[in-house]
């Protein structure tokens, strides 16, 4: 295990898939950028997100996990105060024993996970269960709101998913040293892989953002291609290695900063995090519009809803919010222009209780 870890970090830091977020004179994405992230399906932006930036994020990711229940169902935080999350009607806090696999073999997400990965045993001490994702992020957390509406991110999801681009969802994954579930193999998306206009855009991307860093040991690991593949037999292709370690997956290697651009399609996981750094990734997703415009849900956020543009739209809308809260923290930069919601900025505002009326904005999630 620890040779197939060292192996695919020198093979990820081989790939020509890293550098800072650029752009050609037409506001084009950087052709040598676009190249690589459409052969690879995944990109590394380094350094994308500055110290002060992070020290926000933590500090709220470090509230949320104070107030998160003490435990699954449980009605109090640490404090015994009402946590967060508490009355809402979407899914927010997810747990699973430590070193597990909670969807791995489960027909969780649709059945997307086939394979359950390798479940090391944890040290004694450790909880009988952490948290490690929460989903609807942003309804907790201004320092996370203000990310999604980084200018040059949206920017690069304008270049690559046009102009009228739309939201996906917002997750924290948490993987804590020793304790860490893992993610079993799988692709995101369950509603296209038929389509007649599939490509490898079809079901968007996620943008992953690294609050201390990814390693080998505790980060995603992708199979390089399988984006343009369209559906992979996932089962099979453990049986064919003979492993739940892939031979051709390599992982995804960042500096704390870093955000990575992977698309929804490639065949990715997670192993359980027996390293002793920690792990916490601010995702973030985006559509094409056509992708989801009179599309009915994939049913893995939300059932049975048909994406009309009312809907969509309401939905958008929490881009608004992120940029203008954006603009309050940094007014030293040059917001980005939401085409969909121009004419209308100004009607979404950040304010103090931004937070309170976002709760369970991600019933209307856009899954595909």
């Amino acid at each position: 295990m620890e040779k197939y870890f060292d192996d695919g970090h020198t093979r990820a830091k081989a790939l020509n898939n890293r550098g800072p977020i650029r752009f050609e004179s037409d506001g084009a994405l950087g052709r040598d950028i676009s190249d690589a992230y459409s052969e690879y399906g995944f990109y590394i932006f380094e350094s994308v997100l500055a110290s002060d930036e992070l020290v926000d994020i933590k500090a709220d990711v470090e509230h949320i996990l104070n107030r998160a229940p003490i435990k699954k169902d449980a009605e109090n935080d640490l404090s015994g105060n009402r946590p967060l999350g508490f009355g809402c009607k979407a899914p927010t806090f997810f747990w699973a024993p430590p070193l597990s696999d909670p969807f791995g073999a489960t027909d969780a997400a649709g059945g997307r996970h086939p394979v359950k990965m390798p479940e090391p045993k944890a040290e004694k001490g450790v909880p009988d269960e952490a948290i490690f994702l929460i989903l609807g992020s942003l309804q907790f957390s201004n320092a996370c709101l203000r990310a999604y509406g980084h200018p040059e991110l949206l920017k690069v999801a304008e270049a690559i998913n046009g102009s009228d681009f739309t939201p996906f969802n917002e997750a924290l994954f948490i993987k804590k040293p020793g304790v860490g579930a893992s993610v079993a193999w799988h692709q995101d998306g369950l509603t296209h892989w038929d389509s007649e206009d599939f490509d490898e855009g079809t079901h968007g991307f996620n943008f992953m953002a690294q609050l201390y860093g990814s390693t080998a040991r505790n980060g995603v690991w992708v199979v390089p291609g399988t984006h343009r593949l369209g559906k992979m037999d996932i089962k099979e292709m453990v049986n064919v290695a003979g492993t739940e370690y892939l031979p051709d997956a390599v992982p995804m290697v960042c500096g704390a900063g870093d955000v990575v651009i992977s698309n929804r399609q490639l065949v990715h996981g997670s192993f359980a995090n027996t390293s002793k750094e920690e792990r916490v990734t601010v995702n973030f997703g985006f559509h094409r519009r056509k992708s989801v415009l009179g599309v009915k849900a994939g049913g893995v956020h939300n059932a049975e809803a048909i994406y009309d543009e009312a809907r969509i739209l309401k939905r958008s809308q929490v881009i608004s919010l992120a940029i203008n809260a954006r603009k309050q923290r940094f007014p030293h930069e040059e917001s980005f222009c939401y085409q969909p919601l121009a004419s209308c900025a100004d009607d979404h505002r950040w304010d103090e209780n931004t937070l309170t009326k976002l709760k369970d904005y991600n019933l209307l999630d856009l899954s595909i």
